[in-house]
């Protein structure tokens, strides 16, 4: 897969992935887990990109002695998952063209 397309995929699954309530690295991947595999240092990366972008905020916390990382969605980053919603009728069309010229052979 083209890396600049499948980074914008990570991107907008790992939004996807706190857009109803705040959450932290462990808890993002295992949400995600159902649907695609991530690496703990692939999703650091992606949520360094995503604060840098500000479509989302960081907040440190104390849990059981130690701190966790809470990251919040904000307003730019639930536009990005809207805008990634309108894309994916693009998406699509483009897959069915593919499809469609594989299948016409």
């Amino acid at each position: 897969m083209d890396i600049q397309l499948k980074r914008g995929l990570l991107d907008v699954c790992v939004l996807a992935a706190i857009k109803n309530e705040d959450s932290y690295g462990y808890k993002i991947i295992k949400d995600m887990r159902p649907y695609i595999e991530l690496s703990e240092s692939t999703l650091y990366t992606i949520l360094k990109r995503l604060e840098n972008a500000s479509m989302l905020t960081v907040k440190t916390v104390e849990h059981d002695g130690r701190l966790r990382k809470y990251y919040h969605i904000t307003e730019t980053g639930t536009r990005r998952i809207e805008e990634f919603r309108g894309d994916w009728k693009e998406i699509l069309s483009i897959y069915r063209f593919v499809v469609k010229e594989d299948t016409d052979e």
